[in-house]
């Protein structure tokens, strides 16, 4: 298992060197990685599998940079890293360098996750039941577009930023990496190829894998399902301006999930540990033995984020949601992220509700329940009062937008929302920035752009 694990880490995409040598001194080429003989049996392709989790668990995934590091971009002035690494500052001035570590990070981790899903679809074959390869097959494909497309959102222009068959997005590789020479240094595909190719792969996801159960019945996993592909899906589809799809993958993804009765329950156990909830579609798993929960470090541990007036001057008194903060005379603090072994909740039903809310209301339709039914689902939930019948489309929309960055706040939504709501940003000197501004797009890695001659940088960089 381990050797298994470890050959498929090496195998990075764009850069890196690779090395093998074995104690009999049988010395193969530096750059040629046998997938035969790393995934040759079906449990192995399995033990593969459980690698891409454990590559979106990382800090560099969404253990806790892709959503700190999006949410201090789009940051206005209501949150500020008061911590002393300098890569965060720059996405919080939202000047980032070109050399910035943390961009970096998230770029060579996704294409390193990618490429192991690449390798775990190559040797589908493998598996030994029919059933095995559709699941695997399945989970697979969702990792693989839940990394493109936050590759795609935070190193390309948005999807309604100019001409998304022009624009460049990021380089698409859809099958494994095992020599690294001229061969992988392949230019950035458009945005339209990315996203095409995201809603290719969530859209056969979602007939392969398993029907999403919540926590307690007895055909319950951790692994990612049917309705996470559906809730992936209505973030690209809410992304692009396509509301009759995303509202209607929002109404797949709800299945037969629950929101908890407590908002702070969702997130705050009191312990060390924080477990699976009924409103849960698809969380990351920790435990003191699998690693740390890394925004429980940026939030909690070393108290890295202060949240300002400004935000916390958007809740009403009633609201519950205020009740996971903890307020000092230097700094006010969020305890969403308090168990430093906590699950990360990364698709919640309360997202799901709220996307199918907006996303009715600018269609038109009413799938699945009325906009205003599924916003004051979330609003009733917190202690706050549901809004009448009587309001009018356009204060309805607005509320709903009001409550999605509330409810949602500090994981990792911000920026996307402001782009495709064409939302403007301040930076700390005072400088408004349009949604399109290119401060707000990430730097291609410099040491990407340095070995590959057929990678164009970003405007600005």
């Amino acid at each position: 298992m381990k050797r298994t694990f470890w050959a498929l880490l090496t195998a990075l995409l764009l850069v890196g060197s690779l090395t093998s040598c074995d104690k009999k001194l049988d010395i193969e080429p530096v750059n040629d990685v046998r997938a035969e003989r790393a995934l040759s049996t079906s449990s192995d392709v399995e033990a593969a599998l459980i690698g891409c989790y454990t590559g979106i668990q990382n800090i560099q995934a969404y253990g806790g940079y892709i959503q700190l590091m999006s949410d201090l971009l789009a940051d206005d002035g209501e949150i500020t890293f008061v911590g002393t690494f300098v890569p965060p500052q720059q996405f919080n001035r939202k000047a980032i360098q070109r050399d910035n570590d943390y961009a970096a990070a998230i770029w060579i981790n996704a294409y390193n996750v990618i490429n192991r899903t690449n390798n775990v679809l190559a040797n589908l074959d493998k598996l030994d039941t029919d059933t095995k390869k559709a699941r695997v097959e399945g989970e697979a494909k969702f990792i693989r577009s839940a990394m493109y497309f936050e590759l795609v959102r935070l190193y390309a222009k948005d999807w309604s930023d100019g001409t998304p068959s022009a624009n460049p997005g990021v380089p698409l590789v859809l099958s494994p990496t095992g020599v690294i020479d001229a061969s992988v240094q392949i230019s950035r595909n458009t945005v339209a190829e990315v996203y095409a190719q995201i809603i290719t792969d969530l859209t056969d996801a979602e007939t392969k894998m398993r029907p999403g159960i919540p926590i307690g019945s007895p055909e319950f996993t951790f692994f990612a399902t049917s309705n996470t592909a559906s809730g992936m899906l209505s973030r690209v589809y809410l992304q692009q301006g396509r509301f009759s799809e995303a509202a209607a993958s929002a109404n797949r993804a709800v299945g037969s999930f629950v929101l908890s009765e407590s908002y702070v329950g969702e997130f705050y156990s009191g312990e060390d540990l924080l477990a699976n909830t009924r409103e849960d579609i698809f969380a990351l798993q920790y435990s003191a033995q699998s690693g740390v929960n890394e925004l429980n470090t940026f939030y909690f541990q070393r108290g890295d984020i202060s949240v300002e007036e400004k935000h916390l001057d958007l809740y009403e008194d009633a609201d519950e949601r205020l009740d996971l903060f903890t307020f000092t005379a230097s700094q006010n603090y969020s305890d969403k992220f308090n168990s430093q072994y906590g699950n990360i909740k990364l698709m919640r039903l309360a997202e799901m509700y709220l996307t199918r809310a907006e996303a009715n209301l600018r269609a038109g339709t009413t799938v699945g329940a009325t906009p205003l039914a599924d916003l004051n689902r979330v609003r009733v939930r917190v202690g706050l009062e549901a809004l009448p019948v009587t309001m009018s489309n356009a204060d309805l929309l607005t509320a709903i937008l009001r409550e999605r960055k509330l409810e949602l706040a500090f994981e990792g939504f911000r920026l996307g929302d402001v782009k495709r709501n064409k939302e403007s940003v301040t930076d700390p000197d005072g400088v408004v920035l349009p949604w399109n501004s290119p401060r707000l797009i990430l730097p291609i890695p410099l040491r990407e752009v340095a070995v590959n001659p057929n990678l164009t940088q970003n405007e600005g960089y």
